[in-house]
């Protein structure tokens, strides 16, 4: 007989053929290996990833950050910077054509030199190292990996290195930095265009006013560069989240093997289930004995019941089980003098819609009030005939 293959008809087509030619799945020689990554990436793949040091994150949001923050520390000190730069210039153009030249005054010259300049990027060299600390841990959070920093021998190979520069991702990479400098080429360009007539203006102008200007103008020009990376630096921020989600996708094979190492085997659970299923039912059978009635739909199911007015806000179910088992809660409700209802419609309520251990729902409620009213009357007959007999 001849095999056809239906994914949508699976289980009719198992049901329908008889013994030994059940329906083959062919879904079961399928090659997991040229799978398409359709699949979102779990939690417990991201973690996996994270820990690797594998994470999401885009270098123009730094660059940015820090050329925001270049431009917003620069306008707060300005002056200051001016003030360092105006007095570099007068010690080597006042101080240093008289001063004779040897080893004390060379020392001097190094030494002043460097102590300026210190003060005058020190603070530009502190926000960097907070913005670019503060920029990476908003985007990926604290994490120390040390997988990361481990030294890879793929990455000292010249072929994988030929590779990674002539790949797709380079020439993305190429790509985007001839259009960002394209952009703000062209910002710049109308920019400085545009303030060109003042800037003429300065010629012969006083030396405080070329500096407020010139502040001015290039204060303008660094901040529409700034917001230019901004901008770039969010699109690309888009893209590589994108790019990172991508990279972590799964087939579906992977998706259920990770479940299966993550939960066990669903075969293998629902055998763990059903044992702890039965250990609570046999549990069950040592508390038949307290039990106000039992519910049974005569041969197959029984249901031990209590309830106790005073403790009991509803009726709980203290035992169930089927076939060997109904037969044993049966007759511990015989040598307990338990009373014994055949009510299969509730019997088969109860035995699928309430666990051990558990109350009645409200809708079983008037059903089982009836029974136990039942019970009580039995009862009080029962009481009746002893104390008439006595």
């Amino acid at each position: 007989m001849g095999l056809f293959w239906d994914p949508a008809h699976n289980d009719r087509l198992n049901a329908s053929l008889p013994g030994e030619e059940r329906f083959l799945d062919l879904q079961l020689f399928a090659n997991g290996d040229g799978e398409d990554k359709t699949e979102e990436p779990t939690p417990h793949r991201q973690r996996e990833a994270r820990k690797r040091g594998q994470v999401m994150k885009s270098m123009e949001v730094n660059a940015a950050a820090n050329m925001l923050a270049m431009v917003l520390l620069f306008a707060v000190i300005w002056r200051y910077c001016l003030n360092g730069f105006i007095s570099i210039l007068n010690c080597y153009l006042r101080e240093l054509p008289g001063m004779e030249v040897d080893i004390l005054s060379l020392d001097y010259l190094f030494r002043f030199a460097l102590e300026h300049f210190l003060l005058l990027v020190v603070p530009f060299l502190m926000v960097a190292l907070v913005v670019g600390v503060a920029s990476n841990i908003m985007q990926v959070g604290f994490l120390v990996s040390s997988e990361a920093i481990q030294p890879q021998m793929n990455r000292i190979n010249p072929v994988e290195g030929v590779k990674r520069i002539f790949s797709v991702r380079a020439l993305f990479e190429l790509v985007k930095s001839l259009l960002k400098i394209s952009i703000i080429g062209l910002v710049s360009y109308s920019y400085l265009r545009s303030r060109l007539p003042e800037m003429l203006e300065l010629l012969g102008q006083e030396s405080g006013v070329f500096a407020m200007v010139m502040k001015e103008i290039l204060q303008g020009l660094a901040l529409r560069v700034a917001l230019v990376f901004l901008f770039l630096a969010l699109m690309d921020f888009l893209y590589q989240r994108y790019e990172f989600k991508k990279t972590l996708r799964m087939t579906r094979r992977e998706v259920k093997e990770e479940y299966k190492h993550l939960e066990g085997d669903p075969h293998l659970r629902a055998r763990l289930r059903e044992k702890q299923r039965a250990i609570t039912l046999q549990r069950g059978l040592s508390r038949v004995p307290e039990a106000t009635v039992v519910i049974t739909n005569p041969t197959e199911i029984a249901i031990a019941l209590r309830y106790e007015e005073k403790t009991d806000p509803a009726p709980l179910v203290v035992a169930k089980g089927a076939a060997k088992m109904a037969r044993r809660i049966k007759e511990l409700a015989g040598e307990n003098d338990i009373p014994i209802i055949h009510d299969p419609p509730v019997a088969r309520m109860l035995f699928y819609q309430v666990e051990v251990g558990e109350e009645i729902p409200a809708d079983l409620y008037q059903a089982v009030a009836e029974i136990l009213a039942l019970v009580y009357r039995l009862q009080e007959k029962e009481q009746h005939k002893r104390s008439a007999s006595v």
